[in-house]
């Protein structure tokens, strides 16, 4: 008798529960913000990535109304067949423009973005330096490549440059691939050293912004800037859907970059173009980005708030080192993790309990908007306190 293919399923559920590892969605049923209904409740929204708060903005609301009347809801097709809107190479300009960058190309996602640059710049003959911690699409990109990878610890520039020293020579191609901000740390990598190490072996370098993009630099243009490599010759690619309130990915660096990619990249050519209205509000978004600094200079604030809060009423809970609105309070468990987001979220705070395998260690992330209050960092400090 044939056995069923499918019965290891319930079996391999079943683990995931054990090991406090099991996930299930979690239903906003409001406009994004710092305060959300959630599952009926308001809570104060601590686990989201709209740093700006710009996804609920009226302007990136109308002009994605106004796009889809002009427009239609979606692209139907590839940029490369029936997809393109003069839209879309706004867009990239205006990226460019804040990237300073010579070109910039739109994805449909920033996870297609990684996949398809990765898979597009090296192949079976190259090799790729990937930092631990990178994101999932870095490491999924890597693997679709099928370059030899090499992942070297966590920001640790000695491993890399022995690494190097010893594989180098064996490759047609090499490229090192990092998160600038780490999503799950909220600590940045160090750009400086990467360049330097990069130019030594004759390396190319991607460079992650998905949590820097609208946050870091003096114009919001992301790490780079934040470091003052702006101009450099480095790939960056980043997301629409965070600090930028909308959908998408894009690539920015050199012209001779981005019409390769437009190319080889697959992810860019198979795939349906960012519909219109998720092009206007993004684009929307980088105006403001550009016109309203005082955005970034409230999120800097909240930031230091925070941590000074932490620091005076949690003497004995440590948040894991970070530059960036993410903020993290490692706990001993996945279970401790879950049961403190719980009772948050039963206080009226929503700050999720991020576990293993997502991350080496538990904890909880606590992402900072530049719309949270006072009150708001305020009473989850006094909540953690009592929890921890």
């Amino acid at each position: 008798m044939p056995t069923d293919p499918y019965a290891w399923l319930e079996p391999s559920l079943a683990t995931i529960h054990r090991a406090n590892w099991y996930r299930s969605v979690q239903t906003l049923q409001s406009l994004p913000g710092a305060v959300v209904q959630l599952a009926g409740h308001e809570v104060i929204n601590f686990a989201s990535n709209d740093y700006l708060g710009l996804t609920g903005d009226q302007r990136l609301v109308q002009a994605a109304v106004a796009a889809t009347r002009e427009w239609g809801t979606g692209s139907t097709g590839s940029r490369l067949l029936s997809g393109h809107r003069a839209l879309h190479r706004q867009l990239e300009k205006a990226i460019a423009s804040l990237k300073q960058s010579e070109d910039a190309l739109v994805f449909s996602s920033g996870y297609l973005a990684n996949l398809g640059t990765i898979a597009a710049l090296v192949g079976k003959r190259d090799l790729i330096l990937a930092d631990q911690y990178n994101h999932s699409s870095l490491k999924n990109g890597a693997i679709l490549s099928g370059a030899m990878v090499l992942d070297y610890g966590h920001c640790e520039m000695e491993e890399l440059q022995k690494k190097l020293a010893q594989h180098r020579q064996n490759y047609r191609r090499c490229l090192i691939t990092t998160d600038s901000v780490f999503s799950m740390d909220g600590d940045l990598c160090p750009l400086p050293q990467l360049l330097a190490i990069a130019q030594e072996f004759s390396c190319m370098l991607l460079v992650d912004e998905a949590h820097a993009t609208g946050v870091l630099g003096a114009t919001g243009a992301g790490c780079v800037e934040h470091f003052g490599y702006t101009g450099e010759a480095l790939i960056q690619v980043g997301t629409l859907s965070k600090a930028l309130g909308s959908l998408g990915g894009y690539v920015a660096g050199s012209a001779a970059l981005i019409d390769f990619l437009r190319n080889r990249a697959p992810s860019w050519i198979y795939t349906t173009a960012l519909s219109p209205a998720d092009t206007a509000a993004a684009l929307a978004a980088v105006e403001i980005v550009q016109q309203e600094p005082e955005r970034r200079v409230q999120l800097s604030r909240n930031v230091d708030t925070l941590k000074q809060l932490v620091q005076k009423q949690l003497p004995n809970q440590r948040l894991l080192p970070s530059e960036s609105p993410i903020l993290c309070l490692q706990l001993a468990s996945a279970a401790e993790a879950i049961a403190i987001g719980q009772k948050l979220k039963a206080a009226g705070i929503f700050a999720p309990a991020i576990r293993p395998p997502t991350v080496p260690t538990s904890r909880i992330r606590i992402s900072l908007m530049a719309t949270h209050e006072l009150t708001h960092l305020q009473k989850l400090v006094d909540n953690l306190s009592k929890l921890t």
